[in-house]
């Protein structure tokens, strides 16, 4: 990392002892000096003071002062915790000031203050500085945040927001005064500079001796940051596990030790047994298997034959070694190359706040990086430890990105809202009416209420309901095959049979819009209205999709507000309108779509509502198809439906016999 500082007509000491100067101006860098101080980084800070007093020329000093004795303060708090504790006691000590009668600087103040640390980025300012980053010819303005941002009157905080980042190797950090700023854009100087590639202290130095006349006129700073590659080359630092090197010698030599010591005995010594003079009795000759003692030709050439396989043997391993070797390597270029990606996708997130073109550019190489990184997963376990550890860490690491470009929430803990009991009922569906949850089942008869305070109560009645949507201050229950029940002031109406669109109809899904009636058929892709007529009326049938268009063949789920919404099989969404096919939502999420089951939606919500079970979560849209928030749990093992109250700031799961609340 190198720094440079660049002063233009700063006051004279005489000014200063003099009470003449108008302004002061001054920078201060801090490099850590120790262990402790390492973990914090660098700190680097600009300030301006005009309409100067004679006692504030050490105001600059003593608020630098303050701010780096707390950010280097011996407490075990993060680089950006640390940076906001060092402003909270800065504005202490500027209120204090205050507080003593002395305001005037109030209103003449502009403060910087950037850390840095391998790369990651937190900083504020307050008054007339400007702060750019130059990267790859580019110049980019990342205080936009605090572009507004003025110093408000006594008592309230002087230092606010800040702004956090990820930076790269070769990026140049630049902190500009006002009228320093005013001069650089007036002769070019930022696109000279942002095109020193590489960066050249020696060009640095050219371009501004080249306007030093023009220079002479101005008074502020310049304060550049470069960083240099030191910094990557230890972030990028891999541990790589050095196999044992093969040996064809160690592997031979206890087989060359033991044909050594065969090759000194040639043979078998000669049996000695002391004569005995003995009677010879007369027994039966007796009969032996014939034993054949090898010869040490024989035990010769066997020996090379063992000689030969070992010598096989060992030449598998080597090439195995070697293999493994070679993998190894391969598995490292992949992790390299998976690192490179990561920071590429960390380039796109400058900032916290960042446009959606680049959010949507990062969130594609984080995904990239998640598919290489999952197959090394998969085989980490037969990996040496520390090169399975690399991959876990390298994997945990994506997956946060990836959690929070994508919006998911992880809730360890969701509120429990109700708990059947399976001996009373067991639900399989849901819907919500005003402040009521109803849950109902195809399988068994009764109804059974739970308010949002969390009581329940069954309610008897003789019916299977397959379907179910709300009204205004009713609920419509649809029974197969054809039949109509509503249900008003916990009574239910006499059951209205609708008349058949064709012959082998068969309804998979049900909904409704200004009391017309919408039902899907998915084997055949049809989507069938019954247009409203009067009180629990309807007229016939009617074939809503235009003959022309394209069918909703194998769609899983539907929901209407004006337009229809269908969950088609392959996890896409596609929208119609007045009969025909408008568009196709193919959804850019992670964790990857699996399986969806259920999409809700009405016309006074602004946000669809998508259910997958297979991945634990409910995943929220807006219309356009962007995805708004994710809710999983490790809890949410057994989903089967969900509904949304009617201000849309609550959904309620059902999750085998328990139901969950989410406010949102």
């Amino acid at each position: 990392m190198q720094v440079f500082e660049f002063h233009f007509n700063p006051p004279k000491q005489s000014e200063l002892a003099s009470g003449q100067a108008k302004l002061i101006f001054d920078s201060f860098c801090y490099e850590p000096e120790n262990i402790y101080e390492k973990r914090l980084g660098s700190l680097y800070m600009v300030g301006f003071l005009k309409n100067v007093l004679p006692h504030h020329f050490r105001f600059l000093d003593n608020l630098a002062r303050v701010i780096k004795g707390e950010y280097y303060s011996p407490k075990l708090h993060s680089q950006e915790k640390s940076l906001k504790e060092s402003l909270r006691t800065a504005n202490e000590f500027l209120e204090n000031i205050a507080k003593s009668g002395n305001v005037s600087w109030l209103g003449n103040l502009s403060f910087a203050t950037i850390s840095l640390r391998n790369f990651e980025l937190n900083f504020t300012k307050v008054g007339d500085l400007k702060v750019f980053l130059l990267r790859g010819g580019q110049v980019i303005d990342i205080d936009r945040k605090l572009r507004f941002q003025e110093i408000e009157p006594y008592p309230l905080k002087i230092f606010g927001n800040i702004i956090s980042g990820k930076l790269a190797e070769n990026d140049i950090l630049l902190v500009l005064t006002k009228e320093v700023f005013d001069f650089f854009q007036g002769q070019n100087l930022l696109d000279e500079i942002a095109k020193l590639i590489p960066f050249d202290e020696r060009k640095l130095r050219e371009i501004l001796n080249n306007k030093k006349e023009e220079a002479l006129k101005i008074s502020g700073i310049c304060l550049l940051v470069f960083l240099s590659k030191e910094i990557l080359a230890k972030k990028r630092e891999a541990i790589l596990p050095q196999p044992e090197k093969f040996s064809l010698k160690q592997a031979f030599s206890p087989a060359l030790n033991f044909i050594k010591k065969l090759i000194k005995k040639p043979g078998l010594p000669p049996l000695k047994v002391p004569g005995l003079k003995l009677p010879h009795p007369t027994f039966p000759k007796p009969t032996f298997p014939k034993i054949t003692i090898p010869t040490f030709p024989k035990l010769r050439k066997n020996l090379i034959v063992i000689l030969v396989l070992i010598f096989f043997l060992a030449l598998g391993a080597f090439i195995f070694q070697k293999e493994k070797e070679q993998q190894l390597k391969e598995y490292q270029t992949t992790l390299n190359q998976i690192q490179e990606k990561m920071e590429q996708a960390e380039n796109f997130l400058i900032l916290k706040e960042t446009s959606p073109e680049a959010v949507q550019e990062a969130n594609l190489l984080f995904r990239e990086t998640w598919e290489e990184i999952s197959l090394l997963a998969k085989i980490a376990s037969t990996l040496p430890q520390d090169f399975s550890n690399q991959i876990f860490s390298l994997e945990n690491e994506i997956s946060q990105n990836l959690y929070q470009l994508n919006k998911l929430v992880e809730i360890a803990e969701p509120k429990l809202l109700f708990e059947f009991n399976s001996r009373e009922f067991v639900p399989q569906k849901l819907v919500f009416d005003i402040d009521d949850l109803y849950f109902f089942s195809p399988y068994s008869q009764n109804l059974f209420q739970v308010s949002k305070n969390g009581e329940g109560q069954l309610i008897p009645v003789e019916k299977k309901f397959n379907l179910a949507v709300s009204l205004t201050g009713s609920i419509l229950f649809f029974s197969k095959p054809n039949q109509l029940i509503n249900f008003k002031n916990e009574q239910f109406s006499q059951a209205f049979s609708l008349e058949e669109a064709y012959s082998d109809f068969n309804f998979n899904d049900f909904s409704s819009y200004k009391s017309n009636l919408y039902f899907l058929d998915k084997k055949s892709g049809e989507i069938i209205k019954y247009p409203y007529l009067k009180i629990f009326e309807w007229d016939p049938p009617q074939l809503w999709l235009n003959p022309q268009t394209k069918k909703a063949i194998e769609a899983k789920s539907m929901t209407v507000d004006g337009s229809v919404w269908v969950l088609n099989k392959d996890n896409s969404i596609s929208r119609y309108y007045a009969g025909k096919y408008q568009e196709t939502l193919k959804l850019d999420l992670f964790p990857e779509p699996k399986d969806f089951s259920k999409i809700f939606t009405s016309p006074a919500f602004t946000y669809l509502y998508i259910l997958e079970p297979v991945q634990k979560r409910i995943i929220i849209l807006n219309k356009s198809g962007q995805i708004v928030k994710q809710f999983q749990s490790a809890k949410f093992n057994n989903l089967l439906g969900f509904a949304v109250s009617e201000d849309s700031k609550t959904i309620y799961l059902l999750n085998g016999l328990k139901v969950y609340q989410i406010n949102f």
